[in-house]
């Protein structure tokens, strides 16, 4: 009976990162094709993405490769390049169900990329099931690597102009989940206005060039701060959601007895 809820958490976050696939599918392709024209083995590039599901830090490791790197500067450039994860990991493990291990949420911090972080915050009230975001972390790591794959194997086949338009797919993609949380929560706005104008002021200005590969991470941090200070969420409104969420749960759990008894 247990398999049968943790099963419906797993579809549902399925259901719900299907959209992020479908961008994933168009933007790993596209990387999948530039990696093999400039000169990186297939199978080399297939591996990397089943193992490595971050766009930048892929395009960065593949351009080390090529360059003739050492492990060192790889390691480091990924560190720097993916720092933003070390956030959004820290930030859903508040969110995850208590009863989690350490050995799971080390599992499902795999996979926690910027879109799947979005999506979960977004779509749940309260607690995250760890088969929520095993469902919804599949889903990209499949659309993911299986893009790639296609990249890799047809990517001679597209124009140039065709794979380059199918990048811009996860921006619009992650802009979509954005304004879909600013919607359900009218106070996110300003986090959001306060960490673009950062983002903005890091880029333009010359001085901070040397803070840009880490301008996700400071818009971030700051923009965290600021919504934490002046816009706070009650705690007690979690526990709200997390008792409802424990009470769906449980009708959905009856119901499948009643079903199961039939």
């Amino acid at each position: 009976m247990k398999y049968n809820v943790n099963l419906q958490n797993f579809k549902r976050g399925v259901k719900d990162a299907f959209p992020v696939g479908l961008a994933y599918v168009a933007v790993s392709f596209a990387i999948g094709v530039s990696a093999v024209g400039m000169g990186l083995n297939g199978f080399i590039t297939t591996l990397m993405a089943a193992t490595n599901m971050a766009s930048a830090g892929q395009q960065a490791g593949v351009l080390l490769i090529l360059a003739g790197s050492t492990i060192i500067e790889l390691i480091v450039t990924q560190l720097v390049v993916n720092a933003r994860y070390f956030l959004m990991s820290l930030s859903l493990s508040q969110r995850l169900d208590p009863k989690v291990t350490t050995l799971e949420r080390c599992l499902v911090a795999v996979g926690v990329t910027d879109e799947i972080f979005a999506v979960s915050v977004t779509n749940n009230r309260g607690y995250i099931s760890k088969w929520y975001l095993l469902g919804a972390e599949f889903t990209a790591w499949f659309s993911w690597t299986f893009g790639t794959f296609l990249g890799v194997i047809m990517g001679d086949i597209l124009p140039d102009l065709v794979v380059r338009a199918l990048s811009i797919g996860i921006f619009a993609m992650f802009i979509s989940i954005v304004f879909s949380a600013v919607f359900n929560h009218p106070k996110i706005l300003p986090v959001i206005a306060l960490s673009a104008v950062l983002s903005c002021v890091i880029y333009y200005v010359p001085q901070l060039d040397a803070l840009s590969d880490l301008s996700c991470v400071i818009c971030g941090v700051v923009a965290s701060i600021f919504g934490a200070i002046f816009f706070p969420i009650k705690e007690n409104s979690d526990e709200s959601d997390s008792a409802e969420n424990e009470s769906l749960e449980a009708e959905q759990s009856d119901c499948l007895e009643v079903q199961n008894g039939r």
